[in-house]
């Protein structure tokens, strides 16, 4: 963890990496960190790294291995091609904004410029994300190793040389904490329905999904296993799922059509 670092913005996104960065032993003086002046003097009094407002800051004997940037989408093409003259073999460029394709940056930055695209999820921001990246093909191992070793601090990682995927990616993890959370909703709402007090089904429903989770981390089984062990031949599990895993109506159909829709959506967006 001796990276040489420049973090563009450091939102809840960035301040979940920075923290678990630091925690794994990434020094702090390695660090610059690019934010609004009051944000860019907090950080540097909190974690001790060099907080500045802009990227002609950097001083130039500071060559910055990876430049990740961790600000919003939208904020991006005001200030992407002010980074180009950093762009060398010895820097990879590391994007977890979101919908900001590979030819964004090439753009802006050169086909020279080593990127890597990724696709994290909001679980972390309390390390336990899923996130997948997509590199250039000029990006080296050791760099490859470098993004990994940095995004792993949030969770597990994994990759795809293919970039189209990343319409699925974010339709299945980089969307789905929404649809686990809708989830524990229906659970509540169902449980109301069945007589229960409105705030004891949420903390039932909502423990249930925690629980379950935990489980399912825990656990080296899969997750039809898992499934399969709290479900008794013709008990009240059993009843459940008949209806949840029916091939026309059930879960399976309506969570292809819903992921469908959002890498539908995924591929306007990056359009």
């Amino acid at each position: 963890m001796n990276t040489r670092l420049l973090l563009v913005g450091c939102g809840k996104m960035g301040s979940a990496m920075l923290e678990g960065w630091l925690a794994k032993g990434l020094k702090s003086d390695n660090v610059y960190i690019v934010e609004q002046a009051e944000a860019a003097e907090k950080l540097s009094t909190r974690y001790g790294v060099h907080g500045i407002t802009d990227v002609t800051e950097v001083p130039q004997d500071f060559i910055p291995q990876v430049i990740l940037f961790a600000v919003k989408p939208q904020v991006l093409p005001d200030v992407i091609d002010s980074y180009k003259p950093l762009v060398r073999a010895e820097t990879v460029f590391l994007s977890v904004a979101a919908g900001k394709t590979i030819d964004f940056f090439a753009g802006h930055l050169g086909e020279t410029a080593r990127i890597v695209r990724a696709m994290p999820n909001t679980p972390a921001a309390v390390s336990r994300g899923m996130t997948v990246m997509c590199p250039t093909d000029n990006v080296s191992q050791a760099q490859r190793d470098m993004c990994e070793t940095l995004l792993a601090t949030v969770g597990m990682v994994s990759w795809v040389s293919d970039e189209s995927l990343m319409d699925a990616v974010t339709a299945l993890s980089g969307s789905g904490p929404a649809y686990i959370f809708h989830l524990v909703e229906a659970m509540a709402q169902a449980g109301e329905a069945a007589g229960l007090p409105a705030d004891q089904a949420m903390i039932l429903a909502r423990q249930t999904v925690v629980g379950a989770g935990f489980l399912l981390d825990a656990s080296e089984e899969t997750a039809s296993t898992l499934r399969e062990n709290v479900t008794s031949p013709g008990g009240t599990t059993a009843a459940a799922l008949s209806v949840l895993m029916d091939a026309q109506n059930g879960l399976p159909d309506l969570m292809t059509r819903a992921v469908e829709a959002a890498r539908k959506r995924s591929v306007e967006l990056a359009g």
